[in-house]
C-alpha cells in the first residue's frame, strides 16, 4: 500500500508518518521533498518561492512513480501545488492539476492532516501563518475537485495513528 500524508506546515504530518512507521512493519518512509532536495544541494530562498514548489512538485512526482509498495509519503503532489498556487495566485497550474491528477492514481490512501479547531499550535509559534491557513483551504476545496477517497485525521497522535490504521483494516 502507498499511503500519501498531506496538509499544510506544522499540522503533524511528518510525527504521524514517523509513529506509522513504527506500526506498519516493512514500509519504508519518504520524506518530504523539501528535505530531499535540500539534501541533494538545492538552495531553497530564504522566503518561499514558487520555483520553489515547482521543484518540490517535480520531486514529489519522481518519488512517487519511482517508489514500490509500502511507502509512507511525507507530503505529496496535492499539498506542494496548494503552496504553489496560494503563492503564485496568477500562475496557469493546469499542467501542474492534471499532472497531479495523474499521480495520485498511483497512491492508495490520503491522509489529511487539517489545521484543527482550535489551533494546537498558537498563532505566534507559526512561521508564514497566513500562508499556512490559505493552503489548508485550498486543500479542502481541492480534495473534493480531484475526486479521491481521503481520511481526515484529528486528535492527539496516538487517535490520528488510530484512525489510519483503521482505515487500513477496513
Amino acid at each position: 500500500m502507498r499511503i500519501a500524508i498531506f496538509g499544510a506546515h506544522k499540522v503533524g504530518k511528518t510525527t504521524l508518518a514517523e509513529e506509522l512507521m513504527e506500526n506498519l512493519l516493512g514500509y519504508t518512509l519518504e520524506l518530504e521533498p523539501y528535505y530531499q532536495l535540500e539534501f541533494s544541494g538545492y538552495e531553497f530562498s530564504e522566503v518561499p518561492t514558487p520555483k520553489d514548489f515547482i521543484e518540490q512538485f517535480n520531486c514529489s512526482a519522481k518519488l512517487i512513480l519511482e517508489s514500490g509498495d509500502d511507502v509512507i509519503f511525507d507530503r505529496c503532489v496535492i499539498d506542494i501545488l496548494a503552496y504553489l498556487h496560494v503563492l503564485d495566485p496568477h500562475r496557469n497550474v493546469q499542467h501542474f492539476y492534471e499532472t497531479a491528477q495523474t499521480l495520485i492514481a498511483e497512491i492508495d490512501l490520503f491522509v489529511f492532516v487539517p489545521i484543527e479547531e482550535p489551533d494546537l499550535i498558537p498563532n505566534h509559534q507559526i512561521e508564514l501563518s497566513k500562508i499556512r491557513n490559505q493552503v489548508d483551504h485550498v486543500i479542502r476545496d481541492w480534495i473534493e475537485d480531484f475526486g479521491i477517497p481521503v481520511i481526515e485525521v484529528y486528535g492527539t497522535l496516538s487517535e490520528r495513528r488510530h484512525q489510519v490504521m483503521a482505515r487500513i483494516s477496513s
